[in-house]
């Protein structure tokens, strides 16, 4: 499958809300509209995917992190990686990891990124350590907080563990 990885542009809001919206995957539109503008102020870098012109996927870069441990020693955080599931599979997310990583390695030797614990974020567990990430040894996270033994929190989207990937 040949695909064409290359920055968000404006029409790219509305194309990837609709495209992720077909799959049943609403998110909001105001998620994407935000990610173009943390790339027009320099806050992000943003990928987009496409396949035949089509939407396949997206990932982001943000170039300081929410993450105190990151944004302290300067690493860039992958955040927020999809591919729509006809897409999956053939590369597609490779090639977006592939450009969010030589970006980060511009400005950083290290990147990160925090992967969900749930199944639904199987694969992409299984793709970071074929990748070479490593968790960065500080156990869970929840909203990027660190997760004392026997506290009990909600497995979702804001429960993490954080990564990392050397890069030179």
């Amino acid at each position: 499958m040949t695909h064409e990885i290359r920055p968000f542009e404006q029409a790219d809001v509305t194309r990837l809300y609709e495209s992720f919206g077909q799959h049943g995957w609403h998110k909001p539109f105001r998620t994407f509209a935000g990610y173009l503008a943390d790339q027009q102020h320099g806050a992000r870098a943003c990928f987009v995917a496409e396949v035949g012109g089509a939407i396949a996927g997206y990932c982001t870069l943000l170039w300081e992190s929410p993450y105190v441990p990151f944004q302290t020693a300067g690493i860039p955080e992958i955040a927020d990686l999809n591919v729509l599931p006809p897409c999956r599979q053939r590369g597609v997310g490779t090639a977006l990891l592939d450009a969010a990583e030589h970006a980060a390695g511009e400005r950083s030797p290290v990147v990160g990124l925090g992967v969900g614990l749930y199944a639904d974020y199987g694969a992409a567990q299984r793709l970071y350590v074929r990748r070479g990430y490593l968790p960065d040894g500080r156990g869970v996270m929840y909203e990027y907080r660190a997760v004392a033994p026997g506290r009990s929190i909600p497995i979702d989207d804001d429960a993490t563990l954080m990564m990392t990937l050397a890069l030179r």
